[in-house]
Parts: C-alpha cells; sequence; structure tokens
C-alpha cells in the first residue's frame, strides 16, 4: 500500500480544490457515499483509500478554505457542518504568480522570490515541509491553477531540459509559474498532473526530466464536461458511419475558471484542447467544428454546455443531434481530480516513471510517450487503464 499519500494542490483555494478536499473530509468523517468517483469499486494493490488522503498547496488568495468553499457556491454550509469542517482555519500556501500569463486572477498571498531559482527553492521546500508536518509516506502535486495564455513554443528557453535550465537561471520570461511548479515537483521526484490547459508537464523539457529521474507525470486538461461527453458520442458515430458534417459546442460558466478564460489568450489556450480530440476519433477533419466559452457571472459553478451536431447518413441523409448539458462544474472535476492523485501514487509505488499514457482517459489532451497521436475514444481509454490498474 501506498500508505498516507499528500496531495499539494496548485490553486487549492478554487472551486473544484475545496471540492475534491470537502468530499475527502466527509468521506473521513462517514458522512459522504462514494458517488461520482471513478475508482469506488476498485481494489487494485498499492491504490491509496480515500481516507488516506491529505491535502495543501497553494493559492494566490489567502483566504481559509471554508470561506473560499463558500463562495465558491459548490459546498454548503451544511456540508462544512457535516464532516468538512476541517476546511476551517485551513490556509493555502503563498503562491507564485503572474498577471502576464493569467491576465484575470491576481493575489495577495504570493511567493517573495528573487527570480525563478527561488521560486523553486521555495515550491521545493512547500513539499518537504508538507510531507514531513503531515507525516506523509509520499506526495503528488495536482495543478488546478487558473488557465494560462500558451506561451512562445519556439523561445530557445523552452526547446530542452538544458536549455530551460539556463532560462532559469536568467530568470527568462518565456517560463510561467505553470512550467516553474512542474519542474519543481519533478525534480523533487514528485509524481505531477496536470489538469489545467496551461502548458507546463507536457513541455519536452518535463518530459525529458521525469523520464530521468523516473517520476510519473501525466495530463493535461481534465476531461469532465462537454469534451467527455463528445469522446463518448464521437466514436458511436464513426461505429455507425453517421459522417459528421459540423459540430458546433457553446458553453457558459461564471465560476474563477470563467473568469480567468474571460481573457482571450486563455481562453485560447482552453478552446485548443477542447477542439483537438474530435478529428483523431472520427478519422477525418470536421471542417464546421466551432468551440465558444463564454463567462457568465450569475451561472457560478452551474456551466451548461449545449451541442448542435450535424450528421448525414444513408442515401445522404441530413440529421442533427442536440445535447444540453446543465452540469455541476466542480462536481463532475474534484472525483476525477481524486483519482489521479491516487492513480500517480499507485503508478510511483509500482516504480513507473515518465508520462503515464494509461492515465489519458482523464484528460481531454492526454500526454503521449514521445508525441504520437492520443487516443481520445473513452472506451478504449477506459480499456487501457482497467489493464493498467489490474496488471
Amino acid at each position: 500500500m501506498t500508505g498516507r499519500l499528500g496531495v499539494a494542490v496548485i490553486g487549492l483555494g478554487g472551486a473544484v480544490a475545496t471540492t475534491a478536499l470537502a468530499g475527502v473530509e466527509m468521506i473521513r468523517a462517514g458522512s459522504n457515499a462514494l458517488d461520482g468517483l471513478p475508482l469506488a469499486d476498485r481494489t487494485a494493490q498499492g491504490l491509496t483509500p480515500y481516507g488516506d488522503l491529505v491535502f495543501g498547496g497553494w493559492d494566490l488568495s489567502g483566504d481559509d478554505l471554508a470561506t473560499a468553499a463558500l463562495g465558491h457556491g459548490v459546498v454548503t454550509a451544511a456540508e462544512l457542518a457535516n464532516g468538512a469542517s476541517g476546511l476551517r482555519g485551513m490556509t493555502p500556501w503563498p503562491a507564485v504568480g503572474s498577471r502576464d500569463f493569467c491576465a484575470n486572477i491576481d493575489g495577495a498571498n504570493k511567493i517573495v522570490a528573487d527570480g525563478h531559482r527561488a521560486a523553486v527553492t521555495r515550491i521545493r521546500e512547500d513539499i518537504d515541509r508538507f510531507k514531513s508536518d503531515k507525516a506523509l509516506d509520499q506526495v503528488v502535486v495536482i495543478n488546478l491553477a487558473s488557465v494560462e495564455r500558451k506561451p512562445d513554443l519556439d523561445a530557445p528557453a523552452l526547446q530542452s531540459l538544458d536549455a530551460f535550465e539556463r532560462g532559469l537561471d536568467a530568470d527568462d520570461p518565456a517560463i510561467s509559474p505553470a512550467m516553474l511548479y512542474a519542474y519543481s515537483a519533478i525534480g523533487a521526484d514528485t509524481p505531477y498532473g496536470n489538469f489545467t490547459p496551461s502548458v507546463a508537464g507536457d513541455l519536452p523539457a518535463m518530459a525529458e526530466l521525469a523520464a530521468q529521474r523516473e517520476v510519473p507525470i501525466c495530463g493535461k486538461d481534465g476531461k469532465t464536461g462537454q469534451t467527455f461527453l463528445k469522446t463518448v458520442i464521437a466514436p458511436g458515430l464513426r461505429a455507425r458511419a453517421l459522417h459528421v458534417d459540423g459540430w458546433f459546442s457553446t458553453n457558459i460558466l461564471g465560476n474563477r475558471d470563467g473568469l480567468a478564460l474571460d481573457d482571450a489568450k486563455s481562453l485560447a489556450s482552453k478552446i485548443g484542447t477542447k477542439k483537438s480530440a474530435l478529428d483523431g476519433m472520427l478519422g477525418y477533419p470536421v471542417e464546421d467544428h466551432i468551440v465558444h466559452i463564454h463567462y457568465y457571472r450569475p451561472r457560478g459553478d452551474d456551466k451548461e454546455a449545449w451541442d448542435n451536431i450535424d450528421i448525414s447518413g444513408f442515401l445522404g441523409r441530413k440529421m442533427q443531434i442536440k445535447v444540453n448539458f446543465l452540469c455541476k462544474d466542480s462536481v463532475l472535476a474534484a472525483p476525477l481530480v481524486i483519482e489521479i492523485a491516487r492513480s500517480l501514487g499507485l503508478a510511483r509505488a509500482r516504480g513507473q516513471g515518465g508520462v503515464q499514457e494509461q492515465l489519458g482517459l482523464f484528460f481531454k489532451a492526454p500526454q503521449t510517450l514521445g508525441g504520437h497521436e492520443p487516443e481520445h475514444g473513452l472506451i478504449e481509454q477506459q480499456r487501457r487503464f482497467d489493464a493498467w490498474l489490474d496488471g
């Protein structure tokens, strides 16, 4: 068994993280069923029990987690009183932030560090202290921070591990906070998962470092709502030879993730991962594949995802499919975060390092070994994951 597993979250005060933490606290207290947890009925040797997960992490907001959770409107006051009271008085560690990379999200709870190398030292000290103070057997790091803009991937500092190291020494502006966290975790032999669309663990330098140090990594961008349904529907349409002529998707949401995406540069990062899966699953390009995301504050965490699919069938007859998914964004995401953390802990316990392709079912843009095209269809992803879990 992996023993007590620490989950160090980047963005601990966000809606997804506080929902995940509240759920685990309630499970530990015996007041929450295991509904919505994909691995609740799995008993793989070395998979950490939910009650042995311990959360900590960084956030640009210094609010205690009970206050943060209530502000997001997902966890209720009754739930905080019914098992999740551990969030009261729990505060995030100071975080690395950059308005250049995430224009709409800022806060006063920042790491004070003189350059990239000093920030890396602080992050690693936080991980070490977390492990020691909580008597943890191991720690994993999960990125739940707000979406960063896409960096200039042609920047010299991002071309290799050696170049990245030089970039750290030079405080190169091409290096983002997400990259600093990924580098810090992997270099400290700590498994790392990227639940965001931000470029981090998928950077070639990080994959190279993870392979060298045999540290499990996975990502990117959690597959929770609209894209999850696409990866169920699209393979079925292909299996029935129903041609997709166009796929129009739109989303409205009003949580902090939505606010971050209200910046055009951050939005571009998200749109890229949401659009990446469809052509590969169908086996042909969908010329009219349109994806929109709109920040609509009154909706809060109650996200609405609407799809119109135009298809052609036998004799060229035109048909339409319409899907309207009224979902709780963080309620869908939090269980996946928990299971990703447990799966990374299991990979570490098994001595499996580098990119963990079998965890691709959790992500919109899964990392792959060698950069080949990932499998996106959920059924095949599930088969590969099950084979690994039972191996």
